[in-house]
């Protein structure tokens, strides 16, 4: 048996998405930030220990992009600006914020690995309800803030940065108590460890001893921006957007902007390419290719649904296709072609989901025989052999002890150590070995379950790409309408927009496959992206952007409608009883974050006979005064068809009731068929008959309050009013014997 070395090649997938409202400069979420000083540095710089080892790290251009907004810019994201607040000015919304958002770290490596930070959370509770914070803040007092300020920040710089920085040494010493000024230096820290990080792996880079890797630019699914229909070829039964989003000129552009960023940061344009969660088809192999990148990569289940053959291991870790794995690959369509290789999915699982819970004496032992193992099977074969471990880069360490140092450094020491392998760049192999084998039909999938079911097919993923798409249009169609120079600026920034929202990242978190304590932020950030390209373009924002498209998010009611209704249209409590069956959003408990305290409306009565639909406001202010001024209220029924209900509130001028169609571009009035009292509260009456409503149609609708023609208010806040038009035979539904 000839012994050659077995190639090794580690490639590290560093990503966030793009946290940033362009039109605000703010970012919502820290994640950019905190990822900085916790990973991206300290992952590239542990290499100057280990010469021998070569590596390969992706970095997405939306991170890059955002790394030097924090740099160069002096940017800020909410989290850091509560931060910077001293403790003794916070006010109750800041108390709140704080006491709901600082303690977003691994508990048992990172918060219980600080005293003082553990006490703090066990003061808190675990497990708490934004309402229950109102009562909880009560036990914090001005230090306990401070010192959760400081810890929050403090425990996502990573180890390396500990133990060289004296002054950081100290505070940790301190362990509590710590003042302002240890906190601003907390702070300091963080923007020095930004301010180094693309420096280090461009300084690695142009040694010789990493490789550095793109992914198109804002992280897209690439074969879903080509086409959406490309998720059948995996799932044949997948339930798909109503309208496909079929746009392969957008993919073009995300790899061409990723190769020419990545040229601006690193000084070259990049050879590979790891297409976002390895999404691949035969679609984007030319694409690819006449963006100059030689490889790219996905994971192994690709492979062996192109072949049409079984990788499986059996139980003594054989492979039983290890010639068709451990090697590369030309992937071929239309006259183009580009490398590709396939990760070995269950050692890079491995490393991303498993050794964290084991020592790292067992794991290394572990990770190193089935190493040996793969090398003893392959030297069996003609030929030289590359073992690919792909895997995130970042989050799998806040698991680990130490942020996974003692893991990496034992890896790297074990593969510097043995003769029996040789680690590498992707590119190092593949301009070494020219790739022999070409593979056409490109099975399309991802890495996670060789489908896109994460990304499509679930009711709110479907939505997001109908959302997506629509908005797209509609800036197509603006931009051929403006091709005047003073609209440019405003095109060119909303196809950035439309660019952010084909990001992957947001539906990650739609569905049922994925959730986090962000996901409210998440789909905001969704819908703001594609809010901004009306805003940008002085054009409405659509009603159902408001929406929330995640499920759990939406408000709900505090009661349903209970049986049929017919109110007396008078303003005032005729009858107790002619409210009582209806339905109830009461804006203080559905509003969650979004909630203010002196809002104008504040309860929401909804309801039915067989003929009429209902609404009742009860208001926060008296009517006829100063705070009505200017005052008006808009009922947006979005569906099963959009109508607008206009109804002032202004104490110098009439109450009139406008009731309109929506269109694209206007609105067509269908009359005044509605009647409207107002006393103590409104009351509202509409016939089914003015919209055309027939039985079971689902009528969907919100409540907006405007001063001057400026929204102020919105409310359900993130959902919907809805309910179904009743039949004759409603009553029935309710009879009880």
């Amino acid at each position: 048996m000839e012994n050659k070395p077995l190639h090794v090649a580690i490639l590290w997938h560093m990503h966030q998405p793009y946290y940033k409202n362009d039109l605000t400069g703010k970012y919502s979420l820290p994640w950019v930030r905190l990822h900085c000083t916790k990973d991206y540095y300290d992952m590239a710089a542990i290499l100057d220990e280990f010469p021998q080892v070569h590596q390969t790290f992706n970095l997405v251009p939306s991170l890059l992009v955002q790394i030097e907004d924090y740099v160069k810019n002096n940017a800020s994201d909410e989290f850091l600006d509560k931060t910077l607040i001293p403790a003794a000015k916070l006010t109750e919304e800041d108390k709140n914020y704080i006491l709901a958002n600082f303690f977003m770290a691994n508990w048992s490596t990172m918060v219980y690995s600080f005293a003082r930070y553990a006490e703090l959370l066990d003061k808190r509770g675990r497990y708490t309800s934004l309402q229950e914070l109102s009562r909880i803040k009560r036990y914090f007092n001005t230090q306990d803030y401070l010192d959760l300020q400081v810890l929050f920040n403090l425990v996502w710089i990573d180890p390396y940065w500990r133990k060289r920085d004296q002054k950081l040494q100290q505070i940790i010493d301190k362990g509590k108590n710590f003042t302002e000024d240890d906190k601003l230096y907390v702070v300091q820290k963080h923007r020095e460890i930004m301010s180094q990080v693309i420096g280090k792996y461009k300084e690695m880079q142009d040694r010789g001893q990493i490789e550095i890797t793109t992914t198109p630019f804002y992280h897209p699914i690439l074969p879903l921006l080509c086409n959406t229909d490309s998720a059948r070829i995996a799932t044949p039964e997948i339930i798909l957007p109503k309208n496909g989003f079929r746009h392969p000129e957008d993919a073009r552009v995300q790899i061409q902007r990723a190769v020419d960023y990545y040229e601006k940061c690193f000084g070259r344009k990049p050879r590979g390419m790891w297409p976002s969660e390895g999404s691949v088809s035969e679609d984007i192999i030319p694409l690819v290719a006449d963006a100059g990148i030689k490889w790219i990569a996905t994971d192994e289940d690709i492979l062996a649904n192109t072949l049409k053959i079984v990788l499986r291991k059996d139980f003594n870790s054989n492979d039983v296709h290890s010639d068709a794995l451990y090697k590369g690959y030309r992937a071929k369509n239309q006259d183009k072609e580009v490398n590709i290789v396939f990760r070995d999915k269950t050692l890079s699982d491995l490393i991303g989901f498993t050794y964290s819970h084991m020592s790292t004496r067992d794991a290394i032992n572990n990770l190193m025989g089935t190493l040996r193992h793969i090398r003893d099977n392959t030297n069996k074969m003609p030929g030289p052999h590359l073992l690919s471990i792909i895997l995130d880069g970042e989050n799998a360490w806040e698991f680990y002890p130490d942020d996974g140092e003692h893991f990496l450094r034992a890896l790297y020491r074990e593969l510097s150590a043995d003769p029996g392998f040789r680690t590498v760049t992707f590119s190092e192999y593949l301009e070494q070995n020219p790739p022999q084998y070409n593979l056409f039909n490109l099975f399309a999938g991802s890495w996670i379950n060789h489908n896109f079911g994460v990304w499509i097919g679930h009711y709110e993923d479907n939505t997001a790409w109908d959302y997506l798409e629509r908005t797209r249009e509609t800036l197509v169609k603006f931009a051929a309408a403006h091709p005047q120079d003073e609209f440019k600026a405003a095109i060119t920034n909303s196809w950035e927009e439309i660019y952010i929202a084909e990001g992957s990242d947001w539906c990650w978190w739609y569905g049922d496959d994925h959730s986090s304590a962000n996901d409210e932020e998440f789909d905001l950030l969704f819908r703001l992206h594609l809010m901004n390209v009306y805003k940008n373009l002085n054009e409405k924002v659509p009603d159902w952007l408001y929406v929330a498209i995640k499920g759990i998010a939406k408000s709900k009611p505090s009661q349903y409608p209970i049986s049929l209704i017919s109110p007396t249209i008078d303003g005032k409590i005729t009858d107790y009883y002619e409210w009582q069956n209806a339905g109830l959003y009461d804006v203080s408990k559905t509003g969650g974050t979004m909630y203010r305290a002196n809002t104008i409306i504040n309860l929401i009565y909804y309801g039915f006979d067989l003929k009429n639909m209902y609404l009742r406001l009860d208001l926060n202010t008296i009517f006829n005064s100063s705070e009505t001024d200017n005052l008006s209220l808009e009922f947006n029924i979005l569906e099963p068809k959009p109508y607008t209900i206009v109804l002032n509130l202004s104490s110098s001028i009439p109450k009139v009731l406008a009731i309109s169609e929506v269109h694209d571009s206007t609105n067509t009035k269908v009359g005044d068929f509605a009647t409207v009292a107002i006393d103590k509260f409104i009351e509202l009456s509409i016939p089914f008959s003015t919209f055309n409503f027939k039985p079971d149609d689902l009528v969907s609708l919100n409540v907006i309050v405007k001063r001057n023609s400026f929204e102020i208010e919105r409310w359900p806040a993130r959902g919907l009013i809805s309910f179904k038009v009743p039949g004759e035979d409603y009553i029935l539904d309710f009879w009880e014997v």
